[in-house]
């Protein structure tokens, strides 16, 4: 059976399954929003279209900001969701919806404690530096500091919780009566039949719409012909749905990007060397952007350049930090990264004009020796050792990860028309709703894509559940 469009059918249907709430998307929104319906005592089924549930988290480094947690407090890191509101809205311009940024500041730690004391994900604090936009350490990651290993422990955690998640399971239509109340879905197997499944709440997690080429020409199209480093099933469904049911939209050209993508081996390799030293150069060897400004507007900056390519410049001190993340081994397995003893060299071997590589390494040592000293694109070098031989490179290009616009919803993840009035029984999270990261790429402070999906799949499923007379678990 061929699947059909994502589309509201609004026929009466007497459902021979059903369950209480369906979440719809396996990724780390999901399965928080799951964990946290199930815990305040309903039974949940979980719905994703891949053989593993994965979904854009496995794809990310699994790095999530949170304020005021207990490992930050172990470490006497001095962090409150007020700070956080200053930092996210500041990196924002202030464009982000109020309402939501303070209510995911003052939801993720608590989210992430959760996770850790009753649910068994082991977050820790990422120490070493701080990610743009950030004002004190509050990046919190799991040991490997991957995505794919946070997946990990969140379909352990699922599994222990007694969660149904089915998998190979494509929603592709819901049902719903005419005042918007969501009846049940529909979804395709991998036999090619269709399944309907009734349920009293549902929340849409089933991420953004970067894997879906027209919506992102049409809402962001600087990124139309980018590499897209995204799950392929953020198809926008969750979009369809909500606005044939009437939903409001919000910031539809927000988007997280990322400048260093290694090329052609398509291997993440993490901005920390950028913050701590490095920077980047074009084919003439020279440099173009402050790196300092965040790693995804840094896709447009990289993008713009001759062949949309850029070369990240470092040295010994800043591989070895590079090297306690799994992302950049896999992309020194794989080739991507070049060393050598000196900057000529290392510029032979990327295929940058040797003179001018030295010229802009002679260019930053100046800057790290003066006394804050800001370069011509805003940027200070001062506060970090000049890099010293042996150097390294790797050619990067620009990225789009995923889309932050999406379904418009109040604090406690209701969906909402234009007007404000919420449907009967619709919550949405990740990237399936509306984030914190204002109209734009400048918008997106470090981590917000997992901030919302598990800060927002906590509240979705505490609401589901207060929804249907059940009281969430504190």
């Amino acid at each position: 059976m061929t699947a059909l469009s994502p589309i509201v059918l609004r026929e009466t249907l007497a459902f021979g399954a059903s369950a209480p709430v369906v979440v719809v998307g396996g990724g780390a929104a999901g399965l928080t929003a799951a964990l946290a319906a199930r815990e305040a005592g309903l039974e949940v089924i979980v719905l994703e279209r891949d053989p593993v549930p994965q979904g854009s988290t496995a794809l990310s480094s699994g790095l999530v900001p949170a304020a005021g947690t207990k490992a930050q407090k172990r470490l006497g890191i001095p962090d409150t969701p007020d700070l956080f509101i200053r930092d996210l809205t500041a990196k924002a311009k202030g464009k982000a919806a109020p309402h939501l940024v303070a209510a995911v500041a003052h939801a993720i730690g608590p989210a992430i404690d959760w996770l850790s004391e009753r649910h068994g994900v082991p977050f820790d604090v990422v120490e070493g530096f701080l990610y743009p936009g950030h004002s004190v350490l509050r990046m919190h990651g799991t040991p490997r500091r991957t995505g794919a290993e946070l997946m990990d422990f969140l379909r352990e955690a699922a599994e222990r919780a007694g969660i149904d998640v089915v998998t190979d399971a494509h929603v592709h239509a819901l049902y719903a009566g005419a005042d918007g109340r969501v009846l049940g879905v529909r979804l395709d197997r991998p036999d090619g039949s269709a399944e309907d499944l009734g349920c009293d709440a549902l929340v849409l997690a089933c991420s953004g719409f970067g894997g879906n080429p027209e919506m992102v020409r049409r809402y962001i199209p600087e990124m139309a012909d980018a590499l897209f480093f995204g799950h392929t099933g953020n198809t926008g469904d969750a979009v369809a749905w909500g606005a044939a049911l009437g939903a409001g939209l919000r910031d539809m050209g927000a988007y997280q990007g990322h400048g260093s993508v290694a090329t052609p081996s398509n291997v993440l390799i993490t901005w920390a060397l950028m913050m701590e030293g490095g920077f980047q150069v074009n084919a003439a060897g020279e440099r173009f952007s402050n790196e300092h400004e965040g790693y995804s507007e840094q896709s447009v900056a990289v993008l713009a350049q001759p062949g949309g390519v850029a070369w990240n410049i470092y040295d010994q001190r800043l591989h070895n930090l590079g090297v306690a993340f799994e992302d950049y081994r896999h992309a020194v397995e794989a080739g991507a990264v070049r060393s050598a003893e000196s900057i000529e060299d290392l510029a032979a071997q990327l295929g940058l004009p040797p003179a001018a590589l030295a010229a802009t390494l002679a260019e930053t040592r100046a800057l790290a020796a003066t006394d804050g000293q800001r370069d011509r694109f805003g940027r200070r070098f001062s506060g970090k050792p000049p890099l010293t031989a042996p150097f390294y490179g790797a050619k990067v290009t620009g990225a789009l990860f995923h889309t932050q616009g999406g379904l418009l919803i109040d604090d406690r993840c209701r969906v909402l028309r234009p007007s404000g009035e919420a449907l009967p029984n619709l919550f949405a999270a990740g990237g399936a709703a509306c984030g914190v990261s204002g109209p734009a790429v400048w918008g997106y402070l470090s981590g917000n894509g997992l901030l919302t999906a598990i800060g927002f799949g906590r509240s979705a499923g505490q609401s589901a559940a207060t929804l249907l007379g059940h009281r969430p678990a504190i």
